[in-house]
């Protein structure tokens, strides 16, 4: 089989031209030990999204019980300023935990996240009521939802790194799909949950006691994530990395992973941005959207999100397979152009208020977002070297989750109240779409080559 095709810089020449051959032997990938690796690593992405997923679909009832008052907009406003708080600490989490992985290792770093993020999900459950302990109770929310952010911060980056220095060079585009297959598995995990208890419980009950039990569950599954991801090996290329001698491979000091990598650093917050207000627009803002500003049937509304992310999940993997034979940057292109030209009609559609009017916009809507999750697991770490990629790539990232992606329900909520126009999340799904297509032209293809600063994987 040829290798894939290799895009070119806009300049016409290729910035990172692919390593003379024989300059490396090739690493022989385990099969078995590939699948643990991400399946371990899918699982600690589906509960991280099983959280912040639960947290957006149950943001009414979260605003009765501890942010109570008259106003139903600002209750949501206050849920969703929580909501954004925990992403303001993600880069000082992105700065603690990836310098660290590209110390002593991605495997130990992932299972100290673990423990953080299901730690502070589980205590969000057992937070008292405004109605019992008054102001300390939107203040121990704060406190959980800070440490799930700081946990978060190098959860992403340390999973898809995870991935793709696991994986064969031909395949990485599909294997690292897996990932966000595993936060569309989050998602629908906790949509699923919220549906039912809505439909199930009273309005009284679920803001007295059931909006607790999504949060306790995290318990249970962090300990088989732990579990899981305890018994992995660290990556090859980590190993390799370690195998040099101390003289060849100093320390790498955090103002060097950014000044040095200044370029790549700015290509990730573009494409994270994109790929995040997008994602976070569909996954966490569509369902508070229907309910409290189109007054769309709350139990309905779950269910049309639901549906959309069980097609992206089952469309996922093939178009994780796609971007390893024509490239990541056609599938992330393509992304950009169907958000800028497609937006507005997909909103409209949605604001037309019929569950098939509803269910179209969101399923183009969720097609389009696809071409990102399954692009970027295998497009993000392949911008940064291995002695730094870890480091970098959660700093980049969480900067941009914090300054653009977690902000999203906050800043789009906010313009909705300030300028009472409904078509403020098409807007913003528009300007995203502009700046990852400028991020889009100036990357370089990563499709079917080795990982910078590591030897070519091939299949074992």
């Amino acid at each position: 089989m040829s290798a894939a095709p290799v895009a070119t810089h806009p300049s016409g020449t290729n910035p990172r031209p692919s390593p003379p051959a024989g300059s490396a032997p090739p690493t022989a990938t385990d099969p078995a030990l590939v699948r643990r690796a991400v399946k371990a690593a899918a699982l600690g992405n589906a509960m991280e999204w099983f959280d912040f997923g639960v947290y957006s679909y149950i943001a009414v009832t979260l605003g009765k019980v501890f942010f109570p008052s008259g106003n139903p907009t600002a209750q949501l406003l206050s849920t969703f300023g929580a909501f954004a708080a925990a992403f303001l600490v993600r880069p000082l989490g992105g700065m603690v935990f990836g310098p660290l992985g590209d110390r002593v290792g991605r495997q130990k770093v992932l299972a100290l996240t673990m423990i953080m993020m299901a730690a502070g999900t589980f205590a969000i459950g057992l937070i008292p009521s405004y109605a019992t302990i008054g102001v300390w109770a939107p203040v121990l929310l704060l406190a959980a939802r800070l440490v799930q952010g700081f946990s978060t911060g190098g959860e992403y980056a340390g999973a898809s790194t995870f991935i793709a220095e696991y994986a064969p060079d031909k395949r990485r585009g599909f294997l690292g799909s897996w990932l966000e297959f595993g936060t569309l598995a989050g998602y629908i995990g906790g949509a699923g949950l919220v549906t039912l208890m809505t439909a199930l419980l009273s309005d009284a009950d679920l803001t007295s006691w059931g909006w607790r039990i999504p949060f306790l569950i995290a318990g249970p599954m962090g300990i088989i994530g732990l579990y899981l991801r305890m018994r992995l090996e660290e990556t090859p290329a980590f190993a390799a990395e370690l195998e040099k001698a101390e003289a060849t491979r100093p320390k790498v000091p955090l103002r060097d992973m950014i000044t040095g990598q200044w370029r790549a650093l700015l290509l990730c917050v573009g494409l994270v941005l994109v790929f995040n207000v997008t994602d976070y627009m569909l996954l966490s803002y569509m369902p508070s959207y229907l309910t409290s500003e189109l007054k769309y049937d709350e139990t309905h509304g779950l269910l049309v999100v639901l549906v959309v992310m069980a097609l992206m999940m089952v469309v996922q993997p093939f178009a994780g397979a796609l971007t390893d034979r024509i490239g990541r940057r056609p599938v992330i292109a393509a992304g950009c152009a169907g958000f800028l030209l497609l937006s507005v009609p997909a909103l409209l559609l949605i604001r037309e208020g019929s569950l098939l009017a509803v269910g179209l916009g969101m399923a183009a809507l969720g097609l389009l977002l696809v071409c990102f999750t399954a692009s970027m697991p295998s497009a993000l770490p392949a911008l940064f070297p291995t002695r730094v990629r870890y480091g970098s790539l959660s700093i980049g990232f969480n900067v941009s989750v914090s300054l653009f992606g977690g902000t999203t329900p906050l800043v789009v909520t906010a313009l909705i109240g300030a300028t009472g126009d409904m078509m403020m999340p098409a807007y913003y799904m528009m300007a995203a779409a502009v700046i990852g297509g400028v991020a889009v032209w100036f990357m370089s293809e990563s499709a079917g080559r080795p990982l910078p600063g590591s030897a070519p994987a091939v299949e074992g």
